[in-house]
């Protein structure tokens, strides 16, 4: 991910290091020159020229080919302590080759080599000067002292850029896997979303089509008068779950919402699905209507058009009531039956409310009918909304669904 993870300031330092490898051996080189020591000057050149062939490329491989690091680090050692014996001016070069020694060996290796680099120059000094001086023992000592502590600092500021580094790729994974995840939650809740509008909208009206005209051949042959009416109903449910279906590609609300109130489609579909049924079907409104967003309206009508279509292909009930209740702080619906009802606890796994609020159990199951998806999608609904959905139901006492779903607050409630 990164040729280097030094930052500039640590990267200056390293050429530093390099620049003063250099000058050093630049003075030194001169000296000798004037001295006359031609071998030592050849010597010399040579050292400069081995280690810019590292520095150069700045050893990047030192990390992958640490033999080809040692290596040109006892050769350039080697070299200096033949030019030290040589001049007391290649002496000092040990200073920068402390830099060298602690960037390419680990610490268990590279204090002690520093140790035995101090005592090579403080000997080569001692060897010119016929014994050792106090400036002679202190400089390199201090040299060492001074490098040493660099290195540590060194190493310090890497460790941190390491770290920062592989901080920052993990924050890039995390926030990649996040961007997975939000997207799958996206496509998850849009196909729970198109499941819940197909099977409230298109499954309904196909179902309440296929019992018409299973009606209609029923009475075909002898009422035909009321064969002739289930295929009108048949008819008029057809055009109405194509208009569904149309509004449903668009993506607007339901057509039924479109035309009128909520009171006026909750109304309107009661009444077709009484048309389409045996049994009698009737809507009450209670309380005062209050205006409410879109998303609430669309899920009361749906819920109902869930009820009523259950109610209508599993009950066998005679009389169904839906009652749209307007409260002070919440709007409640309620579609009950007189059918054969069910037992909730034996009707499959029950769909988890929230806290408190009774579990819905998964729609009845009846023979050949049914996807066992109705009450859930009815659930989901309002809950979706912060509101709940309980039925209660017992065998041969019908069934009642009852939706709750709290008033939005108004500007003068926030």
């Amino acid at each position: 991910m990164r040729d280097d993870p030094f930052s500039p300031a640590v990267r200056l330092l390293g050429w530093a290091v390099h620049g003063t490898f250099l000058v050093l051996l630049a003075i030194a080189l001169v000296r000798v020159a004037h001295a006359g020591l031609a071998w030592a000057t050849a010597g010399g050149v040579l050292l400069g020229v081995a280690y810019a062939a590292a520095v150069v490329p700045r050893l990047r491989e030192h990390r992958t080919r640490p033999a080809l690091a040692r290596a040109w680090l006892g050769l350039i050692s080697a070299g200096w302590v033949a030019l030290a014996l040589a001049s007391p001016d290649f002496v000092w070069l040990a200073f920068p080759l402390f830099f060298a020694y602690l960037h390419l060996l680990p610490p268990p290796t590279a204090l002690p080599g520093v140790a035995v680099l101090t005592g090579a120059a403080i000997a080569a000094s001692a060897w010119h000067g016929g014994g050792p001086t106090l400036a002679e023992v202190l400089g390199p000592c201090i040299g060492a002292a001074v490098a040493t502590m660099m290195a540590l600092a060194y190493g310090a500021l890497y460790r941190e850029s390491e770290r920062r580094r592989l901080l920052i790729e993990e924050l890039v994974r995390t926030r990649e896997r996040l961007v997975r995840a939000e997207a799958g939650a996206a496509r998850l809740a849009e196909r729970e979303r198109l499941a819940r509008e197909i099977h409230d909208t298109l499954a309904q009206g196909m179902s309440s089509i296929i019992l018409l005209l299973r009606a209609a051949r029923r009475d075909l042959d002898h009422a035909p008068g009321a064969a002739r009416g289930r295929l009108d109903e048949a008819e008029k449910a057809a055009a109405e779950n194509l208009e569904e279906a149309r509004t449903f590609v668009r993506g607007l609300a339901p057509p039924v919402l479109q035309r009128s109130s909520l009171t006026d489609a909750l109304r309107r579909v009661t009444e077709s699905a009484g048309a389409r049924s045996a049994a009698r079907m009737r809507f009450e409104v209670s309380g005062t209507p209050a205006g409410l967003p879109t998303e609430y309206e669309v899920a009361l009508l749906r819920i109902a058009q869930g009820a009523l279509g259950n109610a209508g292909r599993h009950a066998a009930a005679r009389n169904v009531g839906v009652t749209l209740t307007y409260l002070d702080d919440m709007v409640v619906l309620d579609v009950f039956d007189d059918g054969r009802g069910f037992d909730p606890s034996a009707a499959g796994p029950a769909e988890p409310n929230g806290p408190g609020e009774p579990d819905v159990p998964a729609e009845p199951d009846v023979p050949g009918e049914g996807t066992g998806y109705g009450l859930r999608a009815m659930r989901d609904r309002a809950r979706a909304l912060g509101g709940t959905l309980t039925v209660e139901s017992a065998p041969g006492e019908g069934t009642a669904v009852v939706a709750s779903l709290p008033l939005p607050a108004g500007p003068e409630d926030q």
